[in-house]
């Protein structure tokens, strides 16, 4: 699990932990909100570690897996939650190199190397079992275009392609391969825009159920896929957004 130390990643660790899942749980930054994540996970008896690890060093991948498999056993579920938002919401003909380099890095690059080294493991571990997800997280701006955030949603439409070729590249194999696109979810990473879209939710012009988005919502959606709820299912794109993607004239 990675970017699991709060928010929408700290809910999927505990619908997980409650589906009896044992959990790694990964994020760059190590503090006070990773304990509390780690410390709430134990309560329900699964297996937890914490591995404070940027996804963007690729090349101890392969290391960092067998390092998890060790200590917890094949892994048997990736879910990818680790992103970052722009950090200055603005101009797109003011995004510098040096910010889109860093956005894509961790949001594209980084995601799809890990789940890249994710996908050998399974295949060279559990070879002919059918019980195994990958499960990424991307954004309503996946497909919805917010030009003041675009290096954000190239990455995001970037990992909803990279989502559907594993699919198909790892579907004989037996592991199935979604996509979650959360709405406007109220976490630490919308808290900047909360005051500015609250009336456009509630009012009903942003999406049909009229409330902000929870990372509950979202946990319990990547739960149902983690556990093999919906089996006859990959490469497709599960909206939790209260219908945000619906188009209307």
């Amino acid at each position: 699990m990675t970017g699991g130390r709060r928010g929408i990643g700290r809910a999927i660790c505990r619908e997980l932990a409650s589906a009896c899942f044992d959990l790694a749980v990964v994020d760059a930054v190590d503090d006070e909100s990773s304990h509390v994540t780690v410390d709430l996970l134990r309560t329900t008896g699964c297996k937890v570690s914490f591995y404070k690890r940027d996804i963007t060093q690729t090349e101890g991948n392969s290391d960092f897996i067998s390092r998890v498999e060790a200590e917890l056993g094949a892994v048997t579920c990736l879910v990818n939650n680790a992103g970052i938002q722009v950090s200055v919401r603005g101009d797109l003909l003011e995004v510098t190199e040096e910010s889109f380099d860093r956005l894509l890095n961790v949001n594209l690059r980084g995601t799809f190397f890990l789940t890249q080294a994710v996908a050998k493991a399974m295949l060279a571990r559990s070879a002919g079992r059918h019980d195994r997800t990958i499960i990424t997280i991307t954004s309503a701006n996946a497909g919805l275009v917010s030009p003041e955030k675009g290096p954000y949603c190239i990455s995001k439409a970037g990992l909803s392609m990279a989502s559907q070729q594993f699919a198909l590249r790892l579907a004989d194999a037996g592991i199935c391969v979604h996509e979650v696109r959360p709405g406007l979810i109220q976490t630490d990473m919308t808290a900047d825009v909360y005051e500015r879209y609250t009336s456009q939710v509630e009012g009903g012009g942003l999406s049909a159920i009229r409330r902000w988005g929870q990372p509950e919502d979202i946990a319990r959606g990547v739960a149902a896929l983690a556990v093999g709820a919906i089996p006859f299912s990959t490469g497709d794109i599960y909206h939790i957004g209260g219908g945000m993607q619906i188009h209307r004239l």
